[in-house]
C-alpha cells in the first residue's frame, strides 16, 4: 500500500481523505438508518390501541421519544392539548405533525449530500492526478537527461490516481442511492403514520 501511495504522488492524499470520509459516512448511515431506529413495526398500532383505553404515562412517553423517530412523531401528535375554545384543533395538530415530520426527514438525510459530493468529486480528483501525471511525463521527456524511470513515474501517477478516484466514487454512489431509497421509504412510512395518528387523535377527542 505504501508503495502505491509513493508511486501515485501527492495527488493521492486528497483521494485518501475522501475515502476515509466516505467510509465513515457509509458506516454511520448504515448503523442509523435501520427500521428499528426509524419506524419499528407494530409500534403505531400498539400505541393507538393503548391510548383508546388510557393516556400514556410519563415513562412511556419518554421511552417513545428515545426508541425511534416514529416514537418522537407519536409523542408530538399526542402532546397537543385540545381546549374548548380551539376551533382549529385539526389544523393545529396537522401543522405540528407536519413540522415534526420535516425535522425527522432532515435528520434522516443527514450526511447524504456529503456522500453524494464525495462520489462526484472523487473521479475529478482522480482525473486531476491523471493530468498531473501526464504533465510529469511530458516534462521528463522535454529534457535531454530523461530516463525511462521518469516516464514510468508519470504513468504510475496517472493510472493510480484514476483508479483510486473510481474505487472511491463507485461504492460511494451505490451507497448514496441505496440510502436515498431507504430514506424515501421511511419518509413515506412516517407520512402514513402521521395521517393515521391524526385521524385517531381526532376520533378520541370527538368521543370525549
Amino acid at each position: 500500500m505504501l508503495s502505491i501511495i509513493q508511486a501515485a504522488g501527492w495527488p493521492i492524499w486528497p483521494l485518501l481523505l475522501c475515502s476515509v470520509l466516505a467510509l465513515a459516512i457509509i458506516i454511520e448511515r448504515a448503523v442509523n438508518l435501520q427500521a428499528k431506529k426509524i419506524a419499528p413495526a407494530e409500534l403505531l398500532d400498539d400505541v393507538l390501541e393503548q391510548i383508546q383505553n388510557r393516556p400514556l404515562s410519563i415513562n412511556e412517553i419518554e421511552n417513545l421519544k428515545t426508541q425511534s423517530f416514529l416514537g418522537q412523531l407519536i409523542v408530538e401528535g399526542l402532546a397537543l392539548q385540545k381546549h374548548p375554545q380551539d376551533l382549529n384543533f385539526e389544523r393545529s395538530l396537522g401543522f405540528q405533525l407536519e413540522s415534526k415530520g420535516k425535522e425527522i426527514a432532515a435528520q434522516l438525510e443527514k450526511h447524504l449530500s456529503s456522500l453524494a459530493t464525495l462520489a462526484s468529486a472523487s473521479p475529478l480528483l482522480g482525473l486531476l492526478g491523471t493530468v498531473i501525471g501526464m504533465i510529469e511525463i511530458f516534462a521528463s521527456q522535454s529534457t535531454s537527461s530523461a530516463l525511462p524511470a521518469d516516464l514510468g513515474l508519470g504513468i504510475s501517477m496517472a493510472l493510480y490516481n484514476t483508479a483510486m478516484g473510481l474505487v472511491i466514487a463507485i461504492p460511494s454512489l451505490i451507497a448514496w442511492r441505496a440510502f436515498r431509497s431507504k430514506v424515501d421509504g421511511f419518509v413515506v412510512q412516517l407520512e402514513v403514520a402521521s395521517e393515521r395518528l391524526l385521524m385517531a387523535r381526532l376520533q378520541i377527542e370527538a368521543s370525549h
